[in-house]
């Protein structure tokens, strides 16, 4: 493998779009940082390069996001995962008795999630 691959190559051998590769990798104007940290080198002009550091992460955050085939519209979760690897800072989220069961069915899906996206960091 090259040094550095470009955006094409990227999305050719990790099988996402373009288009989505730039999404993760821009700025959120409603924070005005970077929605998704790390996952690419930008030249002077602008120009995403990606090495293998970068690669992986998309390869993780591609499968935090696209689990089972479906998306999970977590990526505010999977960008804090990717960047805090420390378990102190990882959310656990526990169903409350108290909660309605609709909601308890939520927390245990979200749960179910993390678990999985723990199992993945820990492999990369």
């Amino acid at each position: 493998m090259k040094k550095y691959l470009n955006i094409r190559e990227v999305s050719k051998l990790l099988d996402i779009k373009e288009h989505v590769i730039r999404y993760w990798d821009s700025v959120d104007p409603k924070t005005n940082k970077l929605r998704v940290e790390g996952i690419s080198t930008k030249s002077n002009g602008g120009t995403r390069y990606f090495n293998r550091e970068n690669v992986g992460k998309l390869r993780n955050l591609k499968n935090l996001l696209y689990e089972n085939g479906t998306q999970n519209p977590s990526l505010v979760i999977a960008n804090k995962i990717l960047k805090d690897k420390s378990k102190s800072q990882i959310l656990q989220i526990s169903p409350d008795q108290d909660m309605p069961s609709i909601k308890r069915e939520k927390a245990k899906k979200i749960d179910q999630i993390l678990q999985n996206i723990r199992i993945i960091l820990k492999k990369s």
